[in-house]
């Protein structure tokens, strides 16, 4: 499964910006996708994912209440909502997705682990 994710740019600390990520190639076996985040000298850090199958999606205490993610199958697209965005969200934002073996567990989707395959990432500035 390849991944192209976009969307990133630079937006003022309040606004709000979508990436998407569309999943090309064997893309009947996916199982979940997720968004990662790593800012500059900091860890790949979890952000939110989604379970295919049946939609139920996760979020990182940092986010919640402001990234809404979503998919729409037919396309096989997953897309990150960001509103009300701070400037400690300044990062590349990377998307992944779990293409092999089984479904996750709801508790795993957190894990980078978790995800086989991974795209080059979209830069998100956030300015204060």
């Amino acid at each position: 499964v390849q991944l192209q994710a976009c969307g990133g740019g630079l937006v003022q600390a309040g606004g709000s910006l979508r990436l998407s990520c569309a999943a090309s190639g064997r893309t009947d076996s996916n199982y979940a996708m997720g968004w990662f985040r790593q800012a500059p000298g900091k860890e790949r850090e979890f952000v939110a994912a989604i379970r295919w199958s049946g939609g139920h999606t996760a979020y990182a205490d940092s986010v919640k209440g402001r990234f809404t993610i979503s998919r729409d199958n037919a396309k096989d697209t997953v897309y990150l909502q960001m509103n009300s965005l701070k400037p400690e969200g300044t990062a590349v934002y990377y998307c992944a997705t779990r293409d092999r073996g089984s479904r996750p567990i709801i508790s795993a989707l957190s894990s980078a682990a978790t995800y086989d395959s991974w795209g080059q990432g979209t830069q998100l500035t956030v300015s204060s």
